[in-house]
């Protein structure tokens, strides 16, 4: 069963009706659902299919390549080169019935081993054979998680490929009311609290959520998950940046500093003095394929200088194991259950909601009545200084009607309450704003909780507050 994904399912499908021979790339984060998705799309009916081996080299891609050929339908031998692989290819295809013929290409990134000229040979067999048929009845879809090798192979390559992509489709991971109709359909008895819990675990990855279990509590599933002996996702975190990139270890230094460094983020300049990493373009490329693979994300103010930019992690999994995870010194299998209550499990929560309503914009604008507001959606910091202190808002939405929302992003177990303390903070976020950028729309301070804002004194200082159910429509 295939929760939301209807309008990725419905341009797939529509592949089918064009007139002319259709390729398509479908990328996004690893455990995503993009193979599941593209199989139950086309009902499993493929002329050819074929996945990738992790970390194979040339023979071991040729050999794999051949024996998809073998399950087709079509005997011989293993291929030399990836030319004489599509002329094989070929073959399958013009012996073929009649009508279209869908070819899938599951993760493309793994068959690119050095020297093998993969690319050169899809571009000659695309390029040269599958647009030039008479009979236009190609629809070859290909499938990468490594999302930098996708964009820069294929959909920014400046080659022969440039512009032959008829459709680009980036899965993107479930929203939480995604994720809610997914615990739904596994008859798992999860109310909203609890689903918001494990999405700031899991993050919105249907691989993940598939492995909770009915009658088991929040931190009853998240201990067999991560902390049993028998975990099923145990060792994920290796296993998920090893596949995307293949050398993993400096990947691995950024995003390490970022989870250990300020929780406002960090600089590129800081990066490099924390992780020890040379400058220089490896290390621009490492926080490009970050950024793009979804793990991290770059942020600069309107009006402060490029090179100021911050770099925050972003992904929840990733998140969870640095603060969480990693901090299970003692392999304690009931970790999760016995923390509950620690200062280590409430500091996640606070970074992890934040994350949460970062990726769930589009509600909090329909929450406020401005979805068909055009926005420019932004975070915005000032460095503090001996004259100035410093201030962050990690979302800012300026509105073309003459508004920008500034908002603020709290969990707590119950009521948040502004006190005095807090109150001082948020105006001086206010007027730092106010005082220092460039905009001159008229600023309303927006309360994004879980569990709504106390109607205090200080509570005037809220144009809007917005709960954890608004989150998940």
């Amino acid at each position: 069963m295939i929760i939301g994904r209807e309008n990725e399912q419905r341009e797939l499908l529509s592949l089918l009706e064009k007139e002319e021979s259709q390729f398509c790339a479908v990328y996004g984060r690893r455990r995503v659902g993009k193979t599941y998705l593209i199989r139950e799309t086309f009902n499993y009916q493929f002329c050819f299919q074929h996945t990738g081996v992790s970390k194979g080299t040339l023979r071991q891609q040729l050999t794999a390549f051949r024996n998809s050929l073998t399950a087709a339908g079509m005997k011989c031998a293993i291929p030399n080169n990836w030319i004489e692989a599509f002329e094989l290819l070929k073959q399958l295809i013009n012996n073929a019935p009649a009508g279209k013929k869908v070819l899938f290409i599951d993760e493309l990134p793994w068959m690119d081993t050095p020297k093998g000229n993969l690319i050169g040979a899809l571009e000659n067999f695309w390029n040269g054979w599958a647009t030039a048929r008479r009979e236009k009845d190609i629809v070859l879809i290909v499938c990468g998680s490594a999302t930098s090798w996708i964009s820069k192979k294929l959909l920014k390559d400046k080659g022969g490929l440039r512009g032959r992509l008829t459709l680009r489709v980036k899965l993107v991971p479930f929203t939480l009311r995604e994720c809610e109709l997914f615990a739904l359909g596994a008859n798992l008895a999860l109310g909203r609290k609890d689903v918001l819990e494990l999405y700031m675990i899991l993050g919105g990855i249907p691989y993940y959520w598939s492995f909770l279990k009915k009658g088991l509590s929040v931190a009853q599933n998240v201990d067999q998950l991560f902390f049993m002996e028998t975990a099923q996702l145990r060792d994920e975190f290796e296993a998920l940046y090893a596949t995307l990139f293949k050398r993993p270890e400096n990947y691995l230094k950024v995003i390490e500093c970022l989870s250990d460094g300020r929780r406002s983020g960090m600089t590129r300049d800081e990066i490099l003095k924390t992780s020890k990493l040379s400058d220089g373009g490896t290390f621009s490329t490492i926080l490009e394929e970050l950024e793009e693979s979804g793990f991290i994300r770059r942020f600069a103010s309107a009006d402060t200088a490029e090179t100021n930019a911050l770099y925050q992690l972003i992904d929840n999994y990733t998140l969870f194991y640095y603060l969480c995870i990693r901090k299970n010194a003692f392999s304690d299998e009931h970790y999760w259950l016995n923390t509950c209550t620690s200062a280590v499990h409430n500091t996640w929560k606070g970074h992890a909601f934040e994350r949460v309503c970062l990726q769930h914009v589009p509600q909090i604008k329909a929450a406020l009545g401005i979805s068909g507001v055009q926005t420019n959606v932004c975070s915005w910091f000032v460095r503090g200084s001996k004259e100035q202190k410093g201030a962050q808002i990690d979302l800012v939405m300026q509105r073309a009607d003459g508004f920008t929302d500034i908002c603020e992003m709290k969990h707590s177990v119950s009521i948040f309450s502004i006190d005095n303390d807090y109150a001082k903070d948020l105006q001086n976020k206010l007027d730092a704003y106010r005082e220092l950028s460039k905009d001159k729309r008229t600023l309303h301070l927006v309360m994004v909780t879980t569990n709504g804002v106390a109607h205090n004194n200080y509570f005037n200082m809220v144009q809007k507050e917005i709960n954890m159910d608004e989150l998940f429509t």
